[in-house]
């Protein structure tokens, strides 16, 4: 979902700079033999998952696990299909549906059906005649919204994309560039799910007359010009409206110390957008059956219940429970927007072309 820890102080899809590139951990030379004791993954920066969870999955398995950050969603993509003919890992968690069919037109992955994929639910299942990806995680991104800053001025917080562009939230909002950040555009698709291939420039017209700013991904976003950020290392910023998560507001409460009684972020339901993260067997890979043990081991449901609380995402698994903390701080939204990926790959590369245009230039 491309991409931070969705949590707070890395949170919410990786969108920080691309990091020195480690060579990758197997010692197997033979591609696709499978001999090799090591099984690496290649992620963005929000990978997480607890030590014992892992340390499980070692003991079970017989492969120690090598994780491989590769910056933000899309930056760790694109690095991914640059190197597909010799690729850094085996396997690559993190790709979302906004970037999905870029990975697939590429070549990016080999086909795998993992144990319990028949467990998925249905909505999140993608790429079912070939099977190159495997859904592993799902989140909403969603304008959060600072409590303190609409209770101090007496103004009630936006409730849809309709809102944002009204008088009264001028100069409040803050979001990620689309053509760099996983939110930011999961932002704007959602935009042009809400308002159609005629509607959403005109949105976006009036937004930016509004005052919206943009800046380059989401930890700046949220940690430096967001006003209701606690995880931040420098000074809050006076944007009490940014594009994030709608799990941010239980990793608020999750983060802080001491835990406050209530989130002190809240979502505006109606700017939603509905992000999938998938997974996937390296084509290429050295070891191609750690890989397949690896993917098998995404979809248990010891790792799915341990996401929500590493990652701040949804399980995509039937009947895997979430902390009691989302339940309460971040439930995901009822009506999102969606869009099919057929449709994402169709526009997304000229979307985002008169995206830049209109609102940077």
């Amino acid at each position: 979902m491309s991409n931070n820890k969705k949590r707070l102080t890395a949170v919410v899809v990786g969108l920080g700079l691309v990091g020195t590139l480690a060579a990758c951990g197997s010692s197997d030379s033979g591609q696709g033999s499978g001999d090799s004791k090591t099984v690496t993954l290649v992620s963005h920066d929000s990978w997480a998952a607890s030590k014992d969870v892992i340390a499980a999955f070692e003991k079970q398995s017989g492969y120690k696990v090598d994780v491989l950050k590769d910056g933000d969603a899309g930056q760790a993509v694109n690095k991914a299909i640059l190197t597909k003919d010799n690729p850094q890992g085996d396997v690559f968690f993190g790709v979302d549906n906004t970037l999905l069919s870029r990975a697939l037109d590429n070549g990016l992955f080999q086909p795998y059906e993992p144990k319990d994929s028949d467990l998925i639910l249905p909505e999140y299942r993608a790429d079912q005649d070939k099977h190159r990806v495997t859904p592993v995680d799902t989140g909403d991104i969603c304008v959060n919204y600072d409590k303190k800053y609409f209770a101090d001025h007496k103004l009630e917080p936006p409730k849809s994309f309709d809102d944002l562009i009204k008088p009264q939230y001028k100069n409040l909002l803050v979001t990620e560039n689309a053509s760099a950040s996983s939110p930011g555009l999961g932002f704007l698709l959602g935009t042009a799910a809400k308002y159609g291939d005629e509607g959403w420039e005109s949105y976006w017209k009036k937004l930016k007359a509004n005052g919206v700013k943009v800046v380059d991904g989401w930890e700046q976003a949220y940690n430096e010009e967001f006003s209701g950020s606690a995880g931040g290392k420098k000074a809050k910023g006076d944007r009490p409206l940014v594009v994030s998560y709608a799990s941010s507001p239980p990793a608020e409460v999750v983060f802080t110390d001491p835990k406050p009684s209530t989130a002190p972020t809240g979502v505006a339901e109606g700017t939603c957008f509905r992000q999938v993260e998938y997974a996937g067997l390296l084509s290429n890979a050295k070891n191609t059956k750690g890989g397949k043990a690896f993917l098998d081991f995404l979809l248990t449901q010891r790792f799915q219940e341990d996401m929500p609380m590493n990652m701040f995402v949804y399980p995509v698994r039937e009947g895997a429970q979430v902390p009691p903390e989302f339940v309460k701080y971040g439930p995901q939204a009822k009506d999102p927007e969606t869009m099919d990926p057929a449709k994402i790959a169709d526009h997304r590369d000229q979307w985002v072309k008169s995206w830049t245009s209109l609102v940077l230039k």
